[in-house]
């Protein structure tokens, strides 16, 4: 089955302090990428600055042969994050805010809007400052994914969760109790598929029947940097496969476990998908 998706809002370099080393990522290129690494087409719409960190991923996604053809350009920082390492779990200093696009939120014009409806499936996440179009691209009837990581506001979620099909929640600083109280909030808002993660610990799915579970396999990682992403990847490559617009609970588990060696293979290297290339400053 031909697959193609695309990531919509955010490119950052992860610039690691205890190496001086700057690897590409960002949540939306994160997924462009590893769809494109597991083999199948993919994009990337957001903003690039005109410093060395943007060049850096521009030429990355060439390399990658990952269409960016609707990216906007602008005078000004690219996105980026330091990064301090600890015991092989990541840890943000601090990050310009994703620099040009902060400044700079994507606009989808209808030539934008008829590129992304090419597209099975579209992704975009809470760093991507695409909040006012979500509802444009789910007009054009595609499937949407949206990364909320572990913050936002209730008047957040009630604003974003209306246009989600597939929403992720990160709740490694949650209980269970906090973490199932949060998946059913979702839903009620009105994503229609939540799942919530929780590091190595338990995934959970919910779509307003059974709440499923799923326990991945414990890996001691050299790096942590986006197994997250990795793991939402490998989890929507494998609905998108299955071609249900409601997934039973086998395709669930089959998804979550797709999602799981996907965040696997991205523990045993730097950044989050390696293209690592020294910086100055």
């Amino acid at each position: 089955m031909d697959i193609k998706v695309i990531g919509i809002g955010d490119n950052v370099v992860d610039k690691y302090l205890h190496s001086g080393v700057m690897y590409p990522g960002g949540n939306a290129l994160n997924f462009a990428v590893y769809a494109r690494l597991a083999g199948y087409e993919s994009a990337f719409l957001g903003a690039f600055g005109n410093d060395a960190a943007a060049q850096h991923v521009r030429d990355t996604l060439q390399e990658l042969k990952i269409d960016c053809q609707r990216c906007r350009h602008y005078i000004g920082e690219n996105g980026y994050a330091c990064i301090r390492l600890v015991d092989g779990d990541r840890e943000f200093v601090t990050s310009n805010k994703n620099g040009v696009l902060r400044e700079h939120p994507l606009q989808l014009s209808d030539d934008d809007l008829d590129y992304i409806s090419q597209f099975d499936a579209a992704h975009s996440s809470i760093n991507g400052f695409l909040e006012s179009e979500l509802a444009k691209i789910k007009q054009r009837n595609i499937t949407l994914s949206f990364d909320f990581s572990g913050r936002g506001t209730d008047d957040y979620f009630k604003q974003v969760c209306p246009w989600v099909d597939y929403g992720f929640i990160s709740c490694g600083a949650l209980s269970v109790e906090e973490t199932i109280n949060k998946i059913y909030k979702f839903y009620d808002y009105g994503c229609k598929h939540v799942i919530a993660t929780s590091g190595h610990e338990k995934v959970y799915y919910y779509a307003g029947n059974k709440l499923i579970e799923w326990q991945p396999v414990y890996i001691q990682p050299v790096d942590t940097l986006g197994a997250g992403d990795a793991f939402l990847t490998g989890f929507m490559l494998s609905i998108l496969a299955c071609g249900k617009p409601q997934p039973e609970q086998d395709d669930i588990i089959r998804a979550m476990a797709a999602g799981g060696k996907s965040a696997s293979q991205v523990l045993h290297h730097y950044g989050a998908f390696g293209f690592g290339k020294p910086y100055s400053g």
